[in-house]
């Protein structure tokens, strides 16, 4: 659940700004989309693997530090001892896996909104900015909600790439479903913890739909 509430609203950030820029582009616009959809193409478990690849005492961060001067040998981020980081380099592997999917479904909105406001809103002066607040997020109100559903639904779901960092370290609640049904062999306590988080999954869907209402006739 914390980790949910972290990532989240940061990638629902990072995916509104890189959507802008997308859309604003001239040319390549294609391309930049492809390489920022690329991790969409890598499993959760592979993401867990690259990142434990940056963050292990032989891994790239190490190198780096070490290569700057900035620490005489390698240090283990990911232990007991640092909790903090652990929970750092899981929301930076989720936020680069997953914020993709928000970004897929915010460009598709950004694109069904009529340029003629735009346009218009220029004409009678209108800043970026204000075209922004006032034009656009209202406008892609229906493809935020449709994002931020699907995104917190996921969300609960996270476990390849915590076990990869993590381990025990850090227990997400699939990884409780994981523990029961495969380690103590309790389907029972299994199927309760899989309905939590599905009352929780319900339960932030509703919140969501509740505050982007949207009004009757939208169709973006």
């Amino acid at each position: 659940l914390l980790l949910a509430l972290a990532v989240v609203p940061i990638q629902a950030v990072l995916a509104l700004t890189m959507a802008t820029m997308v859309t604003k582009l001239k040319t390549g616009r294609d391309l930049v989309l492809y390489i920022w959809t690329i991790p969409l193409g890598i499993s959760d478990l592979a993401a867990g693997i690259i990142w434990l690849a940056i963050f292990e005492q032989s891994g790239f961060l190490n190198s780096m530090l070490h290569g700057i001067g900035a620490v005489d040998r390698p240090v283990n981020f990911l232990t007991y001892n640092n909790p903090g980081i652990v929970f750092l380099a899981i929301a930076l592997a989720e936020i680069w896996r997953a914020t993709a999917i928000m970004l897929v479904i915010l460009v598709a909105g950004m694109g069904l909104i009529p340029k003629e406001y735009y346009e218009a809103a220029e004409v009678f002066g209108a800043s970026p900015w204000k075209r922004f607040l006032r034009i656009t997020l209202p406008l892609l109100r229906p493809s935020l909600q449709t994002a931020l559903i699907l995104r917190v639904i996921l969300a609960f779901e996270i476990f390849a790439v915590v076990q990869a960092l993590g381990g025990t370290l850090f227990p997400v609640l699939m990884g409780s479903v994981y523990e029961y049904q495969f380690d103590l062999l309790n389907s029972g306590a299994a199927a309760a913890v899989a309905l939590i988080i599905l009352a929780i999954s319900i339960g932030f869907t509703l919140l969501i739909l509740r505050a982007l209402r949207v009004p009757k006739g939208a169709t973006i």
